[in-house]
């Protein structure tokens, strides 16, 4: 029986930022789901049960922390979450974060913190 790729769930609002993370995980062999708002993101978690969220912060209408809160009701799957504002790291973390980047990030390191929460939480 083949093991079914780890399904990713990015949610942001920049299209051509979701476009380069999806080719980067995807060539890493990973399912990738996306989705550009907040509500969105809580849909598809409910209906695709990814493995981890990739969560911007900085949205319109539901912020990546009204994401969090909401998450947390419902599961303690890994979340990385980004924004260009070094300020959100330490309230994302206690809204229920796993782990924090800056914007812009390398994408190598992207890809890393994904193989380091996707390989804990197996």
């Amino acid at each position: 029986m083949e093991k079914r790729k780890r399904r990713i769930l990015l949610v942001d609002d920049h299209v051509k930022l979701m476009y380069f993370i999806t080719v980067a995980l995807r060539l890493q062999n990973f399912e990738v789901v996306t989705a550009d708002t907040g509500q969105k993101g809580l849909d598809e978690i409910k209906s695709r049960e990814p493995d981890i969220l990739l969560l911007d912060i900085q949205m319109p209408q539901m912020d990546g922390f009204e994401v969090l809160r909401q998450l947390r009701k419902l599961s303690k799957m890994p979340v990385i979450a980004f924004s260009s504002y070094p300020e959100y790291s330490s309230h994302a973390l206690e809204c229920g974060a796993s782990d924090f980047l800056m914007k812009p990030f390398d994408m190598n390191h992207l890809l890393e913190l994904v193989h380091k929460w996707t390989d804990h939480h197996k």
